[in-house]
C-alpha cells in the first residue's frame, strides 16, 4: 500500500502543476500570436476544471464534486442557451468561433469555464464567512451562496470586456456601458451562479465533510489560484505592440489601455481584497485550531460515500 502521505504529496505537486499551467496561459493570452487561441482557451478552462475535481473530491467525495460540476454545466448551459437565444438574463449576444466548438449555440469550453472558477469562488466564500471546517448549516446555507456568487461576479467583471470588447470571444449586439459589456450581464451573472450555489449548498448542507485530516495547504491553494487568475489581468495591463483601439458592436470606440488598466483595477480592489481577507481569515482560523482538531467531521460513516 502506498504511504498516505507520500500520496498527498503527489496530489499537491498536480494542484499545483496545474495552477502554473494557468499562469502560463495568461502569459500566453497578453502576448498573443505564439500559440493558437483555441489552445490558450484550453489552458484557461481545463485546469481550473481539474482542479476543482481534485480538489473537490477531497472534502465533498467524488459523487459530491461529480455533482457541483454537472450543476455547473446543466444550469450554465441552460442559461447560457437561454441567454442568445432570447437575451435573457444577461443581455442579446452570441459567441464567436473563438472558443472553439459549440453545443448548440454554446461553446463547449464556456461550459467547462463554470466548474472551475465557480469551485475556487465557492471554497473562497466558506473561508470568508467562517466555520468552513464543519458542515454547512445554519444561516450559511444561503449566505455561502450569496457571498460566492459575489466572488464569482468580481471576475467575471475583471474578464468579460478583455474577452468580448477586445477578443471578440462573444459580441454584445448593442454594446453596452461598461467598455461594450452591458450592465445587465453582470446581474444575470450573479443570479445564474446564486442558482448553482444554492442547489448545491442544499445539498451539502447538514452533511458532514471528510472524517481524515486535510493536508495544512488544503485551503489555501484555492486562495492562490483565485489570486492567480486575478494577478493574469494586471499582466494584460502590460503595454505591448498590438490593436490599440476597438469597436464594439454599437460602433463606439474603447482605448484598449483603457480597457485592460479598468480591469487590472478591478482584479486588485475586488479580486485580489477578497483573496488577501480569505488568506487572513485562514491564518487567524489555523492560529486558533489544534493540529488535532483538523478533522473536518468526527466519523467515517458519516462522510460522504464514493
Amino acid at each position: 500500500m502506498n504511504n498516505p502521505s507520500q500520496h498527498q504529496r503527489y496530489v499537491d505537486l498536480i494542484l499545483w502543476a496545474l495552477i502554473a499551467v494557468y499562469a502560463y496561459s495568461r502569459i500566453l493570452q497578453a502576448f498573443p500570436g505564439r500559440t493558437s487561441m483555441l489552445t490558450v482557451v484550453a489552458l484557461h478552462v481545463l485546469p481550473p476544471a481539474l482542479f476543482a475535481l481534485i480538489h473537490g473530491a477531497m472534502v465533498y467525495r467524488t459523487r459530491g464534486i461529480l455533482l457541483f460540476m454537472a450543476i455547473c454545466l446543466v444550469v450554465g448551459n441552460v442559461f447560457e442557451n437561454l441567454g442568445v437565444r432570447t437575451g435573457f438574463p444577461y443581455g442579446h449576444y452570441y459567441f464567436t468561433s473563438l472558443m472553439g466548438p459549440k453545443i448548440s449555440v454554446v461553446p463547449v469550453f464556456l461550459g467547462l469555464a463554470y466548474v472551475g472558477m465557480a469551485y475556487l469562488s465557492w471554497c473562497l466564500a466558506n473561508i470568508l464567512l467562517t466555520n468552513f471546517r464543519s458542515s454547512l448549516a445554519g444561516a450559511r446555507v444561503v449566505t455561502v451562496p450569496l457571498l460566492a456568487a459575489v466572488l464569482i461576479a468580481a471576475w467575471d467583471l475583471a474578464m468579460d470586456p478583455i474577452w468580448s470588447t477586445v477578443m471578440h470571444a462573444w459580441i454584445w449586439r448593442n454594446g453596452g456601458r461598461y467598455f461594450g459589456v452591458p450592465i445587465t450581464n453582470f446581474f444575470g451573472w450573479y443570479l445564474v451562479v446564486y442558482i448553482i450555489y444554492q442547489s448545491f449548498a442544499l445539498y451539502v448542507r447538514n452533511r458532514p465533510n471528510v472524517s481524515q485530516p486535510l493536508p495544512p495547504n488544503y485551503w489555501h491553494l484555492p486562495i492562490v489560484f483565485y489570486a492567480t487568475s486575478a494577478a493574469g489581468n494586471l499582466v494584460l495591463a502590460i503595454p505591448h505592440h498590438g490593436i490599440s483601439v476597438v469597436t464594439d458592436a454599437s460602433g463606439i470606440h474603447w482605448k484598449v489601455s483603457s480597457i485592460v488598466a479598468a480591469c487590472a483595477v478591478v482584479s486588485v480592489c475586488l479580486m485580489g481584497s477578497f483573496a488577501f481577507l480569505a488568506g487572513l481569515q485562514l491564518a487567524q482560523s489555523n492560529a486558533k485550531t489544534p493540529r488535532s482538531t483538523v478533522p473536518l467531521s468526527p466519523t467515517k460513516s458519516e462522510s460522504f460515500s464514493n
